[in-house]
Parts: structure tokens; C-alpha cells; sequence
């Protein structure tokens, strides 16, 4: 599990695709994966607070997507 990009460094064109057939995904679980996988990120974006957008948590078949204060974090299975 890598972070590939964020919506901020992408393209309208690249985010469409990357957004395109997503499904829900657990927050819990995905924060439990990037803890794990990518401990220095979970802490630098402050994943261990309350997050308002829990809810745009996704998943694609290559991509995992957490939206944390407004902005959509893309990460390579």
C-alpha cells in the first residue's frame, strides 16, 4: 500500500478516473491500514481524531480513498 496521489496534484480527468466505480469502504478499517502500513502519514494528516468525512470512504478495484479535511487521498493497493 502506497500513497499514489491526492486530489490537489491531479487532473479533473485523472480524479474522474480514479473515482470511477467506487465503492463504500470502513474508515476504521482503512485508518487501521494506513497506521499500519504508512504510520508517519496516519500521524502527519492527524488520523487518530474525529474525522466529518468518514462517510467519503472508498474503495476501486486499484485504489483505496480517504477524504480527510476536504481532500481525497488516493492509495495503491
Amino acid at each position: 500500500m502506497i500513497l499514489d496521489c491526492t486530489c490537489a496534484d491531479i487532473t479533473i480527468q485523472k480524479w474522474e478516473n480514479l473515482m470511477s466505480n467506487k465503492k463504500r469502504f470502513s474508515y476504521k478499517k482503512l485508518c487501521r491500514l494506513i497506521k499500519k502500513n504508512l504510520s508517519d502519514l496516519y500521524y502527519a494528516i492527524n488520523l487518530n481524531f474525529p474525522n466529518p468525512y468518514k462517510e467519503d470512504t472508498f474503495e476501486t478495484k486499484t485504489h483505496y480513498i480517504l477524504t480527510h479535511s476536504a481532500i481525497e487521498y488516493f492509495f495503491k493497493k
